[in-house]
């Protein structure tokens, strides 16, 4: 019951910072727009492409600003939610454990914005593919609901997908996971990981598949090596102990 007051508790001020970080969005909203249509920008040599977005509808623009300020409210106050995670987590972790929560955070939110630059750098290419596949005899126009929400989209699916290296160390933390698991799933883990890439990519893409897929296995080799450095700091201690 104490554990589950926590967690309402938890989730309350997660609830409460999105909010705020929702607010803040609202102000951000055109700079960044003017920066979120660099890529449609990008390929606006195709002269079937315009790079020009409209709304359909009188309420559009409302309703649009609304959710793209709860986007970025929900960037914005990303370390705050990490850190709120890790305090949620942390009571069953050992004391010495418990000195990674800066890293933890650091780490988790360094991982987030990496994988939203993949993203982004990759749009220009992923939107040429998509635009391409149509044919030369039409003509696209988007709308900033279509477009910008790709593009959100797409880079909470990278940055998500980015945060895999974290979500196994800490499942090998609490002894959930252990290395040699995790070296000898290699094989099943490489096409579970594509799997998720082609569930979590919104534009369904060849270009933006592999864009998210070759990290995340980068990560999952990376996380075998912490893994295994964590396992021999612990049987140290427990010997020293």
């Amino acid at each position: 019951m104490e554990h589950l007051i926590e967690l309402r508790s938890r989730l309350i001020k997660c609830a409460i910072a999105i909010a705020v970080g929702s607010a803040l969005g609202w102000l951000l909203y055109n700079p960044v727009l003017s920066w979120l249509r660099e890529p449609l920008e990008a390929i606006s040599d195709d002269p079937n492409v315009s790079d020009n977005l409209r709304f359909l509808g009188p309420m559009d623009g409302f309703m649009f600003r609304i959710k793209m300020s709860a986007y970025l409210g929900l960037v914005i106050c990303m370390p705050y939610l990490l850190w709120q995670l890790w305090k949620f987590i942390s009571p069953g972790l050992y004391q010495n454990e418990r000195r990674y929560a800066t890293a933890f955070v650091a780490s988790a939110s360094a991982l987030f914005l990496m994988g939203a630059y993949v993203a982004y750098f990759t749009l220009p290419a992923a939107l040429g593919f998509l635009t391409s596949v149509g044919g030369n005899d039409v003509t696209y126009e988007f709308t900033p609901e279509k477009y910008v929400m790709l593009i959100v989209y797409m880079m909470l699916a990278f940055g998500v997908g980015f945060e895999f290296p974290i979500v196994l160390v800490a499942l090998q933390l609490v002894g959930v996971l252990k290395p040699q698991q995790l070296r000898d799933f290699r094989r099943f883990g490489i096409v579970i990981i594509f799997v998720i890439a082609a569930v979590i990519t919104p534009s369904a893409d060849p270009i933006s598949l592999f864009a998210l897929a070759i990290p995340m296995m980068i990560f999952y080799e990376i996380s075998i090596i912490i893994g295994r450095v964590i396992v021999g700091r612990r049987a140290a201690a427990e010997v020293s102990s």
